[in-house]
C-alpha cells in the first residue's frame, strides 16, 4: 500500500462524521499493512457493542501484531463494566497466546463463576475454552469449578482433558 493512501485511511480515523463502518475498514486495511495508527481505533472496536465488528476488529489487531495489544485486550476481557462484550478480547488474548491470557481469564471466570445468575454464562464459557486451548494448569481449579455449572459442564470436561 502507497504512502497516499495509508495517509488517506489514517485521515478517516481521525476526521469528526465518519462512520463506524468507514473507521473500520480503514483500520483494518492500515492493520494490514502494518501500520500503528490503527491500533486505537480497532481497540475501542474490540470492545464495542456489535460482537461482529469486534470480531472483525479482534483479527485485524491479531494481524497488526502491536505489542499493546494483549495489554488492551486483557482489561477489556476483566473489566466487570464491560463483561457482556468480553468475548472478543477473550478470544484474541488465545489467539495471541499472551502472558496475559491466562491471568485474565482466570479473573473473569471466577468471577462469573461466583454468580451463578450472571446472564454472561456464553462469557464464561469463551473462558472455559480459552483454557482448554491454552492448556495452562493455572485454570485446572476453575475448569473443576465449571464442571458443576450446567451450561459450562461439557467444555469444562472437554477443557480439563486437553490440560492432559
Amino acid at each position: 500500500m502507497d504512502t497516499a493512501l495509508r495517509e488517506e485511511l489514517a485521515a478517516i480515523l481521525t476526521e469528526p462524521g465518519q462512520s463506524v463502518a468507514a473507521r473500520l475498514d480503514a483500520a483494518v486495511a492500515l492493520a494490514e499493512a502494518a501500520d500503528p495508527r490503527a491500533f486505537e481505533t480497532l481497540v475501542m472496536l474490540l470492545n464495542y457493542r456489535d460482537p461482529g465488528l469486534a470480531e472483525i476488529a479482534a483479527r485485524a489487531l491479531a494481524r497488526l501484531g502491536d505489542p499493546r495489544t494483549a495489554r488492551a485486550a486483557a482489561a477489556l476481557a476483566t473489566n466487570p463494566l464491560r463483561v457482556a462484550y468480553a468475548a472478543p478480547p477473550i478470544r484474541l488474548l488465545v489467539t495471541l497466546r499472551a502472558a496475559e491470557a491466562v491471568p485474565a481469564l482466570v479473573e473473569t471466570l471466577r468471577r462469573l463463576l461466583a454468580e451463578p445468575e450472571s446472564p454472561y454464562w456464553r462469557i464464561a464459557l469463551a473462558c472455559v475454552e480459552g483454557l482448554g486451548d491454552l492448556g495452562d494448569r493455572r485454570g485446572e481449579p476453575l475448569l473443576r469449578a465449571a464442571c458443576g455449572d450446567a451450561r459450562l459442564r461439557q467444555a469444562a470436561e472437554v477443557a480439563l482433558a486437553r490440560l492432559g
